[in-house]
């Protein structure tokens, strides 16, 4: 169903996005046991992950496909919401900080509501690296996601 015209009218279409690489990813492909390092607690995104955001962003400006996103549902993990909004969430009052300090065209179009949701997340297991910051703390890194589904304990 990759022709818009084949499709029926109502019919909703999903994309899956998973995180950009992360400090931790490239940690664990060195030393699996490295990831039981609380180091790697709530891994943020490496420089390789960063760069990964921005093609995966250019690519959705340039494609359209931020135009007809109605919903963006991402895990509360940094590394998730940290490319949930640098990909899909670049306001005009934060599009510097989202592109790491480069201005973008400031697009028009309706930027898709992003919500954290607890049952998304990959796995609740032992590493640190799978491990979330408290719903507080993340409220005042990323201002416009909805938490409102993300368990208040982690």
């Amino acid at each position: 169903m990759g022709d818009a015209a084949a499709q029926p009218e109502n019919a909703k279409v999903l994309h899956l996005v998973r995180h950009a690489q992360g400090v931790h990813n490239v940690a664990g492909a060195k030393d699996h046991s490295a990831l039981m390092s609380p180091e790697y607690f709530d891994a943020q995104l490496s420089p390789l992950g960063c760069q990964q955001v921005q093609d995966l962003r250019n690519y959705v400006v340039s494609s359209g496909i931020l135009g007809k996103i109605q919903l963006v549902i991402t895990s509360p993990l940094s590394r998730t919401m940290e490319t949930a909004v640098r990909v899909f969430d670049t306001k005009p009052n934060r599009a510097s900080v989202h592109n790491g300090g480069e201005a973008e065209e400031m697009l028009d179009v309706n930027y898709p509501p992003i919500l954290a949701y607890e049952l998304c997340r990959e796995r609740l297991g032992l590493h640190p690296c799978d491990k979330r910051r408290t719903v507080t703390e993340y409220r005042s890194l990323y201002p416009d996601v909805d938490f409102s589904l993300a368990s208040t304990t982690y």
